[in-house]
């Protein structure tokens, strides 16, 4: 009977840290930005390094995949007009992109443009998107685009 309490105990332990792996409250390691809808310059680039020691299927589930870092690597304060927005990466190996919108949800892709993922919000919220950049096998130098453009 211990045996199994102490197993249940670890499994609880577990599924507590998978749920509360990413810390949005964590400073993001590439900058954070604010701006309004209608911004200049677009679009906005930030140069990163895919990857951590988090798997985001496992940690955030659903279509999320990837490694991922505790910290986004960049956070993004929005101000929403009547503009689209986009969130694209240009790696140099296969990555995903996670962001955890304003709403408080996971928004995940893989693969958008050959091993490229692109997030497009017709009518994005006005508040802050955390993102991450996953790697999908080797981590490697990627760029980070946010644009109001299609």
């Amino acid at each position: 009977m211990r045996v199994l309490s102490i197993v249940c105990a670890l499994a609880m332990v577990a599924a507590a840290s998978a749920a509360t792996a990413q810390d949005m409250s964590a400073t993001a390691s590439y900058g954070e930005i604010s701006r309004n809808a209608g911004f200049t310059p677009d679009p906005i680039t930030v140069d990163l390094y895919s990857g951590g020691g988090i798997d985001a299927s496992r940690s955030i589930g659903g279509s999320c995949v990837g490694m991922i870092a505790d910290a986004p690597d960049f956070e993004f304060t929005y101000q929403a007009g009547s503009w689209p927005l986009t969130f694209a990466v240009d790696g140099q190996y296969d990555t995903s992109l996670v962001i955890n919108g304003p709403d408080g949800e996971w928004y995940c892709v893989d693969d958008s443009e050959g091993l490229d993922p692109i997030l497009r919000w017709g009518s994005p919220p006005s508040g802050t998107y955390d993102i991450w950049v996953g790697a999908v096998g080797q981590a490697g130098s990627a760029t980070l685009y946010i644009t109001e453009n299609n």
